[in-house]
């Protein structure tokens, strides 16, 4: 939808551009054309497209506050989990430094 406006607008400043202008006449700005112009243009389409779904989410957000919620249960399931993980890692990690030197011949 925002790519279509943009279209639009294009269309609109050609549609309305004097037929008998100099071509090079219609783009006298600095820089215009320049690697700088496209990527201030491709920021600036990147941050209309960031706060479109910004807005939408925090729409969506208010129409079904429910969702994203997550339980208390879960959070701790996740972080024992993840724990459980790192001290199994560590202690594999600390047997291989202590026998490294008798586990080279094997």
């Amino acid at each position: 939808m925002k790519d279509t406006a943009a279209r639009t607008r294009r269309a609109v400043t050609r549609a309305t551009t004097h037929p008998h202008a100099r071509p090079d006449s219609t783009s006298r700005r600095h820089g215009h054309g320049s690697r700088g112009s496209r990527v201030i243009g491709r920021a600036n389409r990147a941050a209309i497209r960031l706060s479109t779904q910004l807005q939408e989410g925090l729409e969506e957000a208010t129409r079904r506050p429910d969702r994203g919620d997550i339980s208390t249960t879960t959070v701790i399931i996740w972080v024992a989990a993840v724990t459980g993980a790192v001290l199994i890692a560590g202690t594999i990690a600390v047997v291989i430094a202590k026998y490294n030197g008798k586990l080279n011949g094997l």
